[in-house]
């Protein structure tokens, strides 16, 4: 009787010994979750931590490229006699010009036409065809911008009596040496305002999520800085003026922060 005893307690004591350690078991898994879990949903909401910057960056720069709109315009009773008046005429100002350094392959034509001419003083609405008009105009374009004047000038005394346009701008060589430079600079403007607004918030920039890369900035183009039917007497009168044009960039920037 008191062995049966002795080995009922032994077996109970053995029972809450393994509850007992089951129980711990269970806790201490129960706790190690609850930190994995707990790192996690700390990790996602530092994650989530972002913040909206964009950047921008701004200069002035001397043009580099010109490109000058000039021409021939004669007028005659038919159609052959103003082409070919046209024609020598034109054929001088290219001759001149080249003697003047323009290049071969700096100078295009950009527009050609031949229409007729009508007087409707004298017929009313159906007019009377009186002759007819040829236009032919070239297009200079070139880095040597200090000689814009001299052409205009040359051109002149050969035989050109229009000067369309005269438009300065930026060579692309130039204009993407420009645009990695604000790029640099933009990238830097977006960060000092990311740190500032992070440091008034009690946290720190910890990462990058995402870049875009805006269109460089150009003014539009301007009107014709030049632009009128001349004479020999008064073309050389006229200064034509280079200037400076404005370049701009900006980047967008999703920083991620952290404590």
């Amino acid at each position: 009787m008191t062995l049966r005893l002795n080995h009922k307690m032994e077996l109970e004591r053995i029972t809450i010994v393994f509850i007992s350690f089951l129980t711990i078991v269970i806790i201490v898994s129960t706790f190690q979750n609850t930190v994995f879990i707990s790192a996690q949903l700390d990790s996602t909401y530092a994650l989530n931590n972002t913040l909206f910057v964009s950047g921008s960056a701004t200069t002035n720069t001397k043009t580099d490229k010109v490109i000058v709109s000039l021409g021939v315009e004669t007028t005659d009773k038919t159609a052959e006699k103003a082409l070919l008046s046209n024609s020598n005429l034109m054929n001088k100002v290219i001759d001149a010009l080249k003697q003047s350094g323009v290049k071969q392959n700096e100078t295009s034509t950009s527009a050609f036409s031949i229409k007729p001419n009508y007087n409707y003083s004298k017929y009313g609405d159906r007019g009377n065809l009186s002759g007819f008009t040829v236009s032919n105009s070239i297009y200079i374009e070139s880095s040597s911008i200090n000689n814009v004047s001299q052409w205009i000038d040359t051109a002149v005394e050969a035989g050109a009596n229009t000067v369309n346009d005269v438009y300065f701008s930026i060579s692309e060589e130039k204009l993407q040496n420009i645009k990695n430079m604000l790029l640099k600079e933009a990238v830097a403007n977006a960060k000092t305002k990311a740190d500032i607004v992070a440091a008034a918030s009690g946290l720190n920039v910890v990462g990058i999520k995402s870049i875009s890369v805006g269109e460089i900035g150009l003014p539009p183009v301007p009107g014709p800085l030049y632009s009128k039917s001349v004479s020999s007497a008064e073309a050389s009168s006229t200064p034509i003026l280079a200037g400076e044009q404005e370049v701009s960039t900006t980047v967008s920037i999703v920083y991620f922060l952290g404590s």
